[in-house]
C-alpha cells in the first residue's frame, strides 16, 4: 500500500505533525539568490540548484546523468535523485523554493514563466521522498498553475508553504 502524507507549513511550524525531519528543519530562504547562473545561449532554464548536502544527481535529456553541484541549472525535463543522506535546495525563475530530502527522486515535468507577466506554470511529480516548497509568483498570481503529483494523489497548491511525503511501492 503506497502512502502519502502532507503538511502544511505556516508561521515556521508544522501544524499538528512531526514529519520529514530533515527537511522540516530546513529554513526557507526568504529571497532568490543573487547571482543566480545564467543558461548558456540556447539552453533553456527553470532554476538552479542553491544548495547540495551528501549524494545529488540530476539526470537530464537522454537519461545523462551528473553529479549535482550549487550553481547547476536545472532544465524543464530534468530529474533530481538525492541518496540516503543527501539532500538539495532548488531556486526556480519564479522564486519558487523546493526542498528535496534524503532517498527522494523528483521530476520536473513542466515548467514555463514570463518574467514580465508573472504567468507560467509548475508541474513536478514527487516519486519517492519528501519535498518542501514554497511558491513563487507563478502561485501568487496563478495558483492553480502549481501542481505536484504523487504516485497516489494529485495536489492542488494554493500559494503556500507545504511538505509532501511519498512512500515508493512495497
Amino acid at each position: 500500500m503506497k502512502r502519502m502524507l502532507i503538511a502544511f507549513v505556516a508561521a515556521g511550524g508544522l501544524c499538528g505533525h512531526v514529519l520529514a525531519q530533515n527537511i522540516a528543519a530546513m529554513p526557507a530562504p526568504s529571497t532568490v539568490a543573487a547571482g543566480a547562473p545564467k543558461a548558456s545561449p540556447g539552453e533553456e532554464r527553470a532554476g538552479f540548484v542553491k544548495s547540495v548536502e551528501g549524494t545529488v544527481r540530476i539526470i537530464g535529456s537522454a537519461n545523462r546523468s551528473r553529479t549535482a553541484e550549487p550553481g547547476d541549472a536545472l532544465a524543464p525535463s530534468d530529474r533530481l535523485e538525492t541518496g540516503e543522506k543527501g539532500g538539495a535546495s532548488v531556486v526556480l525563475r519564479d522564486g519558487t523554493l523546493m526542498m528535496v530530502g534524503p532517498s527522494s527522486q523528483l521530476d520536473l515535468k513542466q515548467f514555463s514563466f514570463d518574467s514580465t507577466t508573472h504567468e507560467g506554470n509548475i508541474f513536478v511529480e514527487l516519486l519517492r521522498g519528501s519535498l518542501r516548497m514554497v511558491t513563487g509568483l507563478i502561485g501568487k498570481k496563478n495558483p492553480e498553475a502549481v501542481r505536484v503529483d504523487t504516485q497516489t494523489a494529485t495536489i492542488g497548491i494554493r500559494g503556500t508553504d507545504f511538505i509532501v511525503t511519498a512512500d515508493p511501492a512495497p
